[in-house]
């Protein structure tokens, strides 16, 4: 059942997107060759937890960590560790936080150091394909309108889109309905309402769409060892367009 959002809901919603934003900024600014993932989880977790949020990823289902860092061809779920980062490599950090009983949920791709013309490619056109489908994000729309917009964007540059891990819906829980998948035709599922809250990410492939889950029951990998890139945007449906909850604002 999709829930709708009163404006104080939401406002809630964007405070745990902007205390999952600014953690996110940061942490960009941190990457760097040489450092671990753990390293990275452990400063998500202080500056959630200074900024007033609650880290909703530890412990949900399971989960080990504050925040999912995935490297590589690491698409999403990453646990972090001892792994160091290495000039060349890029890495998604994917974040959320839970602010009175409200959740954000935000992701980026972020380079380490230099890296090839290829992966910067993929980051440039995973990030792009977000906001191709955040701007099909309207009332009146079709859910699919938003899928179908981020699977052309993505394929027309070569990559493939990863189609078993979808968005979905956010609000009191991590998770709600409905499902955003990142592919699809237009003119499909349920009509965009005001007061909806979606996660969408798209998870993109260069290589083969295929993904497979490693052992350690979380982390998902790209099936081919090709490099994956994800982000991700928590929006409001509005009559306007797409109210982006967590895009940076300045305080």
């Amino acid at each position: 059942m999709i829930i709708l959002k009163s404006p104080e809901e939401i406002r809630k919603i964007r405070v745990a997107n902007q205390i999952v934003a600014r953690a996110l900024n940061a942490l960009k600014e941190m990457v760097k060759a040489g450092m671990t993932t753990a390293e990275l989880d452990r400063a998500a977790e202080d500056m959630i937890v200074a900024d007033g949020g609650r880290p909703s990823f530890k412990g949900y289902r399971g989960f080990p960590a504050t925040l999912c860092a995935s490297v590589n061809s690491q698409v999403v779920h990453g646990i972090p560790g001892k792994r160091k980062l290495k000039e060349g490599d890029i890495i998604s950090l994917d974040l959320g936080a839970e602010y009175e009983g409200y959740y954000g949920d935000a992701a980026i791709t972020v380079p380490v150091g230099g890296i090839s013309a290829e992966a910067q490619r993929l980051i440039d056109v995973t990030r792009e394909a977000l906001y191709e489908g955040i701007g099909q994000a309207r009332e009146g729309n079709h859910l699919s309108d938003i899928s179908h917009a981020i699977q052309v964007h993505a394929e027309a540059a070569g990559f493939s889109v990863v189609m078993d891990f979808v968005g979905h819906g956010v609000g009191t829980k991590p998770h709600e309905d409905p499902q955003v998948p990142n592919y699809g035709p237009k003119g499909a599922g349920p009509i965009l309402k005001t007061g909806m809250v979606l996660a969408l990410e798209p998870m993109i492939n260069a290589g083969a769409y295929e993904v497979k889950v490693l052992d350690d029951d979380w982390t998902v990998v790209t099936s081919d060892g090709g490099l994956s890139a994800h982000f991700e945007h928590s929006i409001a449906i509005t009559r306007d367009g797409a109210d982006v909850l967590s895009e940076l604002a300045e305080r």
